[in-house]
């Protein structure tokens, strides 16, 4: 079974800093892209960043500037820098990759349980 564990959620004021990391376990051949995504009340699931085995990135607009993404393929994890953090930034963050679990197997996408982040004063 493939468990990705998030951690580094919580409280911060308007303007700090949040550090999230996702680490993935499990009978893993290959992990292609590993990424965050997020989800506020009463809104649909967005991608905030994402990151490919090779390290190429991509964010969302609102995100660029402020957050950074990067991998360490050798301990299979993701961490999301988060600065200049804003109210709107609140939300549930979930750890999203694409893995492989056989050499001939596709790859299907993998989401942790979320780390909840609120950007408050």
């Amino acid at each position: 079974q493939v468990q990705l564990m998030e951690s580094g959620g919580g409280l911060v004021q308007p303007g700090g800093s949040l550090k999230l990391s996702c680490a993935a376990s499990g009978s893993i051949v290959s992990i292609a892209t590993m990424g965050w995504y997020r989800q506020a009340p009463g809104k649909e699931r967005e991608l905030v960043a994402r990151i490919t085995s090779g390290g190429s990135t991509n964010y969302a607009d609102s995100m660029k500037g402020r957050f950074t993404i990067s991998r360490d393929n050798a301990k299979r994890t993701v961490s999301l820098q988060m600065n200049s953090l804003k109210p709107e930034d609140t939300a549930v963050y979930y750890c999203n990759a694409r893995i492989q679990l056989a050499p001939t197997s596709r790859f299907d996408d993998y989401w942790g349980r979320g780390t909840q982040v609120t950007v408050s004063s």
